[in-house]
């Protein structure tokens, strides 16, 4: 792995410019049918106009049943127009909004972490809200240009009536934009500001609901229910603000356009009784001062959520364009399973150094939690290869030389929290549905017991968190999960310390035997694992002080056995 990138960051109208470019074709298509509805909606009180203007000069059936016929396409245009337009116009921005949601999770679950201060229920709401009122961007161009088209048919449909009425509409369409266009970029700000903030409530949420049992245990549930409280009472009074911004919007908008179809109505009517213009060009004028509405409506609305579209945009580019914290090398490790750390220096590790042999089983006792935690750390590909002097060599190769799909397929590091998620046992024992070894894996960790609590076996239904299962119950879940990898190397941290002392003792000799030949390392404090290990090292103040057998140690060693012994 090398150091990140200096990538040129992707704003926010580069993502919104990338959605337009990838449903040119579905937009040109909404647009042009969406153009067919506005235009039949405009061109109706422009028929009525005419048909009364006709039929008063002609006065025959023939042209009464010409008239019923045109006004009867018309209205078949504007149903299918409408149908078929907004049909394609929906589909794609759903799966738009689809491919934003895949692109953002992609970067939140990558192995490669970014540099991103954002918590995992932020990144949630971007990937979701976000990412829809992102790709409401492929809806909003087309219905703002068919507007657009609603205007001019009625400006030039008026102006041919009476100059004076063309050039009302044409002034006062761009008078109510440019006072929308203000409050607009109101609202582009404040929803900016109310996403970040409900992103915060919720990655308060994950936070609590991870952390509830252990803050009964020390009673400090209800200091962090004030904080959220506090977290979720400013989200809420942004979300008011938000909303008294777009009530504001959509109020003037209104006002201003029924005044301005007040003003063509009352120009028409004026023109009328001065004898400027006939009564079918007042019908049609008064017709089109009442269709206008809806168009102007569209149009005035859309550059509100052409700014809620900017701000998601924007909010997605904090995830998409934030520079990985390292760049994966290329290369492949060599066979064999050998583990090599080298005068390693992180944290609380100083010149750590130690050799894990291919096939061996070794156990870490560390006497301090954090140096077990940062070994850990390092060994996961968590912390940068430039963070950390000394190196790391799997079969032989420098970890940073190697892909992070090299890595993966090596070295497995299953951590002591490993994550539980909604689905089944299986699913999670073996999310890829790949695993060969399954049946040994749950056999090996001892979770026998569980899947022969429940009637559906191995598919019995798992809630998110694993929030229907025990401590134990969840920790033996990804030891499973770890076991049914089956990789060359295998290092976990420690994996039974929600068991109890009988079940250790199970499971540490059922480990041993199932990752004979396979090279593991446990970093544990548990006598049972250390007993079965090929050799213990010692690791205190960072650095290794013993390497014997577990029951060596604990003859030779009062500070181990001080340490490790229950």
């Amino acid at each position: 792995m090398t150091t990140p990138d200096t990538r040129r960051p992707r704003p926010a109208s580069d993502i919104l410019r990338t959605a337009l470019r990838r449903n040119r074709g579905a937009m040109i298509w909404g647009t042009v049918l969406m153009g067919l509805y506005q235009a039949g909606e405009t061109a109706f009180p422009i028929a009525l106009g005419l048909i009364v203007e006709h039929t008063m000069r002609e006065r025959s059936l023939g042209s009464l049943g010409l008239s019923i016929a045109a006004l009867a396409v018309i209205i078949t245009t504007v149903s299918l127009s409408w149908r078929f337009g907004m049909r394609i116009l929906q589909k794609a921005n759903t799966t738009e909004a689809h491919r934003w949601r895949v692109k953002v999770a992609a970067c939140g679950l990558q192995p490669v972490a970014r540099d991103v201060d954002l918590k995992s229920g932020e990144i949630l709401t971007i990937a979701t809200e976000d990412a829809d009122q992102t790709a409401d961007i492929i809806e909003v161009v087309p219905l703002l240009i068919s507007s657009l088209v609603a205007v001019v048919v009625a400006a030039v449909a008026l102006g041919l009536a009476d100059i004076r009425l063309g050039l009302l509409v044409i002034v006062g369409t761009a008078a109510i934009m440019s006072v929308l266009s203000v409050l607009s970029r109101r609202i582009g700000s404040s929803t900016q500001e109310q996403q970040a903030r409900v992103a915060r409530a919720g990655a308060k949420v994950a936070d609590l609901i991870t952390g509830l049992r252990p803050l009964h245990g020390f009673g400090g549930n209800h200091a962090a229910f004030r904080s959220y409280r506090k977290v979720s009472t400013e989200a809420k009074l942004q979300a008011v603000t938000v909303a008294k911004v777009n009530g504001a919007y959509a109020g003037t908008a209104l006002a201003l356009n029924a005044v301005l179809a007040g003003a063509v109505t009352l120009t028409a009517g004026w023109l009328a009784f001065d004898g400027q213009i006939n009564i079918g060009e007042l019908v049609m004028a008064v017709g089109l001062a009442q269709f206008i509405m809806e168009p102007l409506r569209l149009f005035s609305e859309m550059p509100k959520y052409v700014m809620i579209a900017r701000a998601s945009a924007e909010r997605m580019a904090l995830v998409l364009t934030a520079p990985p914290v390292t760049t994966p090398g290329s290369e492949h490790p060599a066979a064999g399973g050998n583990l090599e750390i080298d005068r390693v220096r992180y944290g609380t590790l100083r010149d750590l150094k130690f050799t894990v042999a291919a096939g061996e089983f070794v156990a870490i006792a560390a006497y301090q939690p954090r140096a077990a935690a940062d070994l850990a750390a390092v060994l996961a590909a968590n912390v940068p290869p430039d963070a950390y002097e000394g190196a790391v060599r799997v079969a032989g190769r420098e970890l940073g030389e190697l892909s992070v799909e090299a890595v993966r397929a090596h070295l497995l590091v299953n951590p002591y929290d490993g994550e539980i998620f909604a689905g089944t046992l299986r699913t999670n024992i073996d999310p890829s549905g790949t695993s060969r070894t399954v049946p040994e894996a749950v056999e090996a960790s001892m979770l026998t017991d569980v899947v022969a609590l429940h009637r559906d076996g191995l598919d019995y239904g798992v809630r998110d968190r694993g929030a229907n299962l025990s401590g134990g119950q969840r920790q033996r879940l990804s030891l499973a999960r770890a076991l049914a990898a089956d990789s060359e190397v295998l290092v976990l941290h420690d994996p039974t310390t929600a068991v109890d002392a009988v079940t250790e003792q199970l499971i540490a000799r059922n480990v041993a035997k199932l990752r004979r030949g396979r090279t593991t390392v446990v970093i544990t404090g548990s006598p049972a694992l250390l007993d079965v290990a090929d050799r213990v090292l010692v690791l205190d103040e960072g650095v290794v002080t013993a390497e014997d057998t577990h029951r060596n140690l604990l003859a030779g060693d009062a500070d181990y056995c001080l340490a490790v012994a229950r």
